[in-house]
């Protein structure tokens, strides 16, 4: 693990939270859809027994879904990292330029002194959809003139929804890599250019982290407890490894060895298991290895791992699991019809996590007392045509067996 990586602690994730606290009055009045938290942006923990007892009964524990497809503004687990680090480059540019204090409300950061300011500035980033959004919709909000590199696999209503937003949208016949490689250089060529690096970022990372955080106070309040004798398992889908990697180095930092966390990738795109397996970390891709990085799980379509995050995640995960992309349309079809929650195909894929590691579960549990999450990564801006179509192909697949 490199240096750098082993440098972070409790007290950044501390510092990360207290960045969320200084911008609510910002986002609360810019963002309507957060004045019922005060500006914090945060997600439901919900159980999902009926989903659990249809499909594996048989495996112990609770089972909860971390909802993260709630997320306000931009509906996706993106909206923690993506919003963070733009946030936290917005307010070191305005110190910097004398135009914020320490003890300054960052509700002015709404006037049109900040907003013009910021148009003097650009960010770039690469995605396959979701960080895209996130990236998209705070920068503009805020007043950047933002670029948003898409790759193949995006979603064109995610584009679409971006460019409404006011982000410039540059579209790529390549994958995930094209776009951010294409990305990092237009946006760093600029002078005023400031690029949000999901291959090798530590604001991203830690503005995931925070979750970790808020989930230890949402199990308090449900008086659920996490020690040696009741364990946790979280299971998070895994496209380049920064949201599911910073959550676990949170998990670890709040819960340490009672946290067992599992990266779900697809079959077709599984970037961070070969960068692990093989030692390689971010020097090696599916490609290597003849695999074809073509999924339609959109934000799980990564065919290299994050630079950053993978050595962090080599120390820390459990394991991982992959899937075919049928299953993850058979589990999206199979929760909406047991707990009424929709979900875009990507974001299922942590939803089968304790059938596919119940060997591993009962090696160390015993007669333990366990929780399962599955963190859930995107769904609620999904336009309802494309959820339907979503649904109906999971159902068509279930009732073929």
């Amino acid at each position: 693990m490199e240096k750098q990586n082993l440098s972070l602690t409790m007290e950044d994730i501390e510092e990360a939270e207290s960045l969320w606290k200084r911008f609510a009055p910002f986002l609360a009045n810019e963002f309507p859809e957060t004045s019922d938290t005060n500006g914090i942006i945060e997600s439901p923990l919900k159980e999902i027994s009926r989903f659990k007892g249809r499909l594996f009964p048989e495996v112990p524990g609770n089972f909860y879904l971390k909802c993260d497809h709630e997320l306000p503004i931009a509906g996706s687990i993106k909206a923690r990292g993506g919003i963070y680090e733009v946030l936290k480059h917005a307010e070191t540019i305005a110190k910097e330029a004398g135009m914020l204090h320490d003890n300054d409300n960052y509700a002015v950061f709404s006037e049109n002194r900040f907003k013009n300011f910021f148009g003097q500035y650009s960010i770039g980033v690469g995605s396959t959809g979701n960080l895209g959004l996130s990236i998209g919709m705070i920068s503009a909000k805020l007043g950047f003139n933002v670029y948003v590199y898409m790759s193949a696999d995006a979603k064109q209503w995610k584009k679409d929804l971006l460019r409404e937003k006011g982000a410039n949208v540059l579209e790529f016949s390549g994958d995930f890599s094209e776009a951010v490689a294409t990305g990092r250089e237009k946006t760093n060529a600029n002078p005023n250019g400031y690029f949000v690096d999901d291959e090798d970022s530590k604001y991203l990372f830690l503005g995931y982290s925070v979750a970790a955080l808020r989930l230890k106070k949402q199990l308090k309040e449900k008086h659920i407890t996490v020690d040696a004798d009741h364990p946790l398992f979280v299971y998070l889908p895994c496209g380049v490894g920064g949201s599911p990697g910073g959550i676990t180095f949170g998990l670890k930092k709040v819960f340490g060895d009672y946290a067992h966390c599992f990266f779900a990738e697809p079959v077709h795109s599984p970037s961070v298991l070969i960068g692990l397996v093989t030692g390689e970390m971010d020097e090696v891709s599916v490609q290597d290895f003849g695999i074809d990085n073509r999924t339609e799980a959109d934000g799980l379509a990564v065919g290299r791992p994050s630079r950053f995050a993978t050595t962090v995640s080599d120390q820390l995960i459990s394991g991982i699991y992959t899937m075919e992309d049928h299953t993850l349309y058979r589990l999206l079809a199979a929760l909406a019809d047991s707990e009424d929650i929709y979900l875009e195909p990507s974001a299922t894929a942590g939803l089968v996590g304790p059938q596919r590691v119940q060997p591993y579960i009962n090696q160390i549990t015993g007669d333990k007392d366990v929780t399962h999450i599955a963190w859930s990564t995107g769904g609620s801006l999904v336009p309802t045509k494309d959820m339907e179509m979503f649904y109906n192909k999971g159902k068509s697949l279930i009732r073929k067996g």
